[in-house]
């Protein structure tokens, strides 16, 4: 079974006096331990799509199924809980807490977890900075780290909860190209390390290189997929749009 199901999926917004398609029946398919691009130009439908898989936003019509969970009727405050539990979030501008120290940013998502208690956060949120190599800035606030550990921070927290999916948009947009790079290397280190699917939105083609499958998106619509092999693409230009990671 997929983990990720978008299925006919439309979605419009009102923007001043008109309404603007941001998808237009788009079914996408993402297998367990996928890292995935999404491609676009700037208002192709990039973000649109991830905030829908990331039950941010709801469709107009159609459905995402989340690890068989149909999520499209759920009410809000169960899309929290799913979003809580089973995703996990990196954004371009970071959205650290500016008044809390990196390692308070980390556990700040645990407390939410009453199952956990203070050692067994701690030690969670250890273990993450450990992961981004980021142990020795755990006491230091975001104004006190570059963009990039402050991106690493965010990585952490993402990972902290043990989501099943983390979407990253745009996550090297506000970074130096170099920086970029290693943010991207880094994510993809820990999804081989730990099978964790990650999406993430790109116009960047360097980005797009480092993934081993690729939805190109455009007008709201998806236009082609590519699975990477031997360093090279193979394009699939029709639906069904199915992404798995042995394919």
């Amino acid at each position: 079974m997929s983990l990720i199901n978008v299925e006919q999926v439309s979605k419009r917004y009102r923007l001043g006096d008109q309404w603007v398609t941001a998808l237009s029946d788009v079914t996408l398919s993402i297998e367990r331990g996928v890292f995935l691009a999404i491609a676009g130009p700037s208002g192709s439908g990039k973000s649109t799509l991830l905030n829908l898989i990331g039950c941010i936003d709801t469709p107009d019509t159609g459905r995402v199924v989340i690890d068989g969970d149909d999520v499209t009727g759920q009410t809000p405050d169960q899309l929290a809980g799913l979003r809580a539990r089973s995703i996990g979030f990196v954004f371009q501008t970071f959205n650290l807490l500016p008044v809390l120290s990196a390692e308070e940013n980390v556990e700040y998502p645990l407390l939410q977890f009453k199952e956990l208690d203070r050692a067994e956060r701690r030690q969670r949120v250890a273990t993450f900075l450990e992961t981004v190599g980021l142990s020795k800035y755990a006491r230091h606030r975001p104004n006190e780290l570059s963009g990039g550990q402050r991106q690493r921070v965010a990585i952490a927290r993402a990972l902290v909860t043990h989501p099943k999916i983390v979407l990253a948009d745009e996550p090297t947009a506000n970074l130096d190209g170099k920086t970029g790079r290693r943010i991207i290397t880094l994510m993809k280190r820990i999804n081989r390390d730990s099978g964790t699917t990650f999406v993430f939105s790109t116009h960047d083609k360097k980005d797009i290189a480092e993934a081993d499958r690729l939805v190109r998106i455009e007008d709201g619509r998806i236009r082609r997929l590519g699975i990477r092999a031997d360093a090279k693409w193979t394009l699939v230009r029709n639906q069904p749009s199915r992404i798995r990671r042995d394919a």
